[in-house]
């Protein structure tokens, strides 16, 4: 039998929410545990395998892992270095969201599965890690915990994905926001789901609507409408950053999706900050 933890053993008292950060060794964990608290973590550095009992899988930088209690699971480094960040939520407190914010269900900690899994990117990554320091500084109660957990799951449920879609392409449609995977447009987004090209165009226009390239292309115009707004790179820079190294195709993208240029939408967007006088 599976050991279980228990939030009563690692939550102060008083305490919401329980941060630890660890280094995972290459061994291969000899069972995997359960809890009875809610689960949340991500990948800091390097590559995890994250056993289940249905098989393991391999967890890259940057992925981020919501597991509610009675889910058994371990985790394994992958090579040297590899560091994890993993919050102990207590149940209370994630039941408490799930009421007061309904348009959660079914996603995150209440997804039908009990799991579910995300991607952040090197910007979003340091967010996510600016906020946990923030969080380990505080009194790690409901206010500080919620105020940590909020924007999160406010940020990852924004893309309101159709429930009826398989969960095999759920995931691969979460994580096609890493740049390593949508650099590779419609190919990077295939290969994720580990099924034939055809049948995904098929899942894909049967419940998105649209092509595997058209996802792939609108992830790549948002990831460069946030650059054009927010870096100092040139348009040629973002094009490329986004795996459009053709300048034409680019603008015709990007025009389509705004309805100005990149450089029109850059000017626009600068002009509107405030500067202080």
């Amino acid at each position: 039998m599976n050991p279980v933890l228990r939030h009563a053993d690692i939550l102060r008292l008083d305490a919401q929410v329980h941060l630890t950060r660890a280094t995972l060794t290459a061994e291969r964990p000899r069972a995997l545990h359960g809890h009875d608290f809610y689960e949340l973590f991500w990948v800091q550095n390097g590559k995890v395998r994250h056993h289940l009992p249905e098989g393991a899988q391999t967890l890259a930088e940057g992925s981020v892992v919501f597991i509610g209690p009675g889910q058994s699971h371990a985790l394994q480094g992958r090579g040297d270095h590899a560091l994890v960040v993993s919050l102990c939520l207590h149940p209370g407190l994630v039941q408490a969201l799930a009421q007061r914010h309904p348009s959660l269900a079914g996603h995150l900690f209440w997804s039908a599965n009990g799991i579910a899994q995300h991607h952040r990117d090197m910007r979003e990554l340091a967010a996510l890690n600016h906020a946990a320091v923030q969080l380990e500084r505080s009194r790690c109660d409901t206010i500080a915990a919620e105020a940590f957990l909020l924007p999160l799951c406010a940020d990852l449920t924004r893309d309101n994905f159709p429930a009826d879609a398989p969960d095999w392409l759920l995931r691969a449609c979460r994580a096609a926001r890493d740049p390593a995977v949508f650099r590779d447009g419609a190919a990077g987004l295939v290969a994720l789901t580990g099924k034939a090209h055809p049948h995904v165009s098929r899942s894909m226009r049967k419940h998105f609507g649209m092509t595997p390239s058209d996802f792939m292309n609108q992830i790549r115009m948002d990831h460069a409408a946030r650059a054009l707004t927010t870096d100092a790179d040139t348009v040629s820079q973002i094009a490329a950053d986004c795996g459009i190294p053709n300048m034409s195709h680019f603008h015709k993208l990007f025009r389509a999706a705004y309805g100005d240029t990149p450089l029109q939408y850059r000017q626009k967007r600068q002009r509107r900050v405030v500067q202080p006088s």
